[in-house]
Order: C-alpha cells, then sequence, then structure tokens
C-alpha cells in the first residue's frame, strides 16, 4: 500500500447502547476537523536479569491509547452536536462507543471517554472552536481489513 493521508482515517462516535446489544449509531467526526493527535501514554518498566548480561529491559505495562480533535465547531454537524452534549456530564455520563476505520481497512472499536470537551473560546472574528479527546477504556476489538482502503458507517 502506498502512503496514505492522514484524512482517509475515519473517526465515530455514538452513545453507548441502552440494551448493550443492538449497534450503536454512529457519527463521523470529521467535518471541520483539520487535526487529530495521537496523545497516546504507555507505562513501561525496565529491569535487568541474570539471564542476560544485567542490560535492562523495557516491559510495556500498559497502553492508554488516545486521540485530541481539533477543529472548528458546527453545531449542525450530530458528531460535534453529540460530543458537545456531554460537556457537563460526569462518570458514565462521559462513555461512549468509539470507532476507528484505519486506512489499510482495519477497524477498532470499544468503548471509551470523552475528556477536555471546548467548544467556545478564542477571538471575536473567528469561529468557534471545537476540541476534545477521547481514549479507549480498554484494548478495542479490532477486525482486520482487507487491505484495500477504509470504508466506515456514515451517521
Amino acid at each position: 500500500m502506498a502512503r496514505q493521508k492522514n484524512a482517509l482515517t475515519e473517526y465515530y462516535v455514538g452513545a453507548i447502547p441502552s440494551d448493550g446489544s443492538t449497534e450503536p449509531e454512529y457519527f463521523r467526526l470529521a467535518k471541520w476537523i483539520s487535526t487529530v493527535t495521537d496523545d497516546s501514554e504507555e507505562e513501561t518498566e525496565s529491569v535487568g536479569y541474570y539471564d542476560g548480561d544485567g542490560t535492562p529491559e523495557t516491559d510495556v505495562i500498559s497502553v492508554a491509547k488516545t486521540y485530541t480533535f481539533e477543529g472548528f465547531y458546527d453545531d449542525e454537524d450530530p458528531a460535534m452536536s453529540f460530543i458537545k452534549s456531554l460537556e457537563f456530564e460526569t462518570g458514565e455520563g462521559r462513555k461512549i462507543m468509539f470507532k476507528q476505520v484505519r486506512t489499510n481497512g482495519d477497524t477498532l472499536e470499544g468503548r471509551a471517554t470523552v475528556t477536555d470537551i471546548a467548544v467556545t473560546g478564542g477571538e471575536a472574528t473567528e469561529y468557534a472552536t471545537f476540541n476534545c479527546t477521547i481514549a479507549w477504556d480498554r484494548k478495542p476489538d479490532i477486525t482486520p481489513g482487507d487491505g484495500n482502503g477504509g470504508g466506515g458507517v456514515e451517521g
């Protein structure tokens, strides 16, 4: 596969189905989004062992896969309106379903938490900004793609 532009990676957000069994209604988070930053964190520890030469080996203990979205707010965009509706929620109220469709067609999907929601601020002459951070709560379900590119669901 040749190089692919970042914009071909698709991101979707939706409410967790209340009955726990149906597919969530997803909304694509893309319109007016100019930057998606991978702000993931890994916890590691380094330990040297006697069965080696004592040089410390690094083990990854945990991975917190996190993405920060930045752009301009559009109240008519269903994904942005959904995220904005959570800005005063706490605890379980900030839990969503999050899906990423990568350029090779791999789909990552699972429960996530939305933080750092900001839909206002800036100079009077500028458009309203949109920012949020979405982190999977655990390792997402991964469905391998066919290698022919994305193609998610429009909400």
